[in-house]
């Protein structure tokens, strides 16, 4: 994983360098390896398509970017991925952790990291690599409300990735729901992991709500946990005791500064 940031003109030669490696053509649905939930989202997401995720309150960015992970993962297969942050996510969330990444089952030299000044940055960086079809998808983490992340910015999102038939998974972190051309809009709670034998770590839980979907499919809810080694999700058993869980942080960020106070945590960079 390449840590600095790059500039524009970087990233364009690693993208042109993956085009030129070739990658077959990809389905153009993804599942979440996820039955219970596939069937009601028509097979999975659409693979060419905007997604929203976010975080329930300042406590869950991280597992909302657990999630998001994991969809690239299911998305992506063994293709590249490309992950643009804004500088101000890093501030206030920590850096990505690559051995929080390999313990979601993502192998981190797999990601091309690009930090960007701003949420402007940030969407030009995001379409610039939405126009490489050799990527198996790109996330895209500004951070807080911002004014250019409208509906117009979105719907150009929207249409760069049905064009290139590569997933767009737009974590918001401390950020508002608004109108958007996203095909789905997701929130995501962290759970409390489940104690496996031995005291193991237990896998990474989500509480997920489905916002919004573009076929009218909003106002779904599903407790499920990742599941790394099989690289899939599973429903999560509703009634557990305590003593069976443990709280555990899931390790796809590495916060290295104190939680911004909860009603501060809206603030825009």
């Amino acid at each position: 994983m390449k840590m600095a940031r790059e500039s524009l003109q970087a990233l364009r030669r690693d993208l042109a360098a993956l085009e030129r490696t070739g990658a077959p053509q990809a389905a153009a649905i993804f599942s979440l390896g996820l039955p219970d939930v596939d069937t009601v989202l028509g097979g999975g997401l659409a693979r060419g398509a905007l997604h929203e995720v976010y975080a329930d309150s300042l406590r869950d960015v991280v597992s909302a970017a657990g999630f998001a992970a994991a969809l690239a993962i299911r998305a992506a297969a063994e293709r590249p991925l490309v992950w643009v942050r804004q500088d101000f996510a890093e501030t206030e969330a920590g850096s990505l952790s690559p051995a929080g990444l390999a313990e979601l089952g993502l192998d981190p030299s797999r990601i091309i990291l690009v930090r960007a000044r701003d949420a402007l940055g940030v969407l030009r960086a995001s379409a610039e690599a939405l126009a490489c079809t050799a990527l198996g998808a790109v996330l895209i983490e500004p951070w807080g409300e911002s004014g250019v992340i409208d509906l117009v910015a979105t719907r150009r999102l929207s249409l760069a990735a049905a064009t290139a038939a590569v997933p767009a998974l737009m974590l918001r972190p401390a950020a508002t729901p608004l109108p958007s051309a996203a095909t789905t809009r997701w929130s995501v709670r962290a759970l409390p992991s489940r104690a496996l034998a031995a005291d193991a770590p237990g896998l990474p839980a989500f509480q997920l709500s489905l916002l919004r979907h573009r076929a009218g499919l909003a106002g779904r809810d599903w407790r499920v946990e990742w599941n790394r080694d099989a690289g899939c999700f599973s429903i999560r058993q509703r009634q557990i005791r305590d003593s069976q869980t443990l709280s555990r942080p899931l390790g796809a960020l590495s916060v290295d500064r104190p939680a911004a106070d909860a009603d501060a945590w809206r603030k825009s960079a």
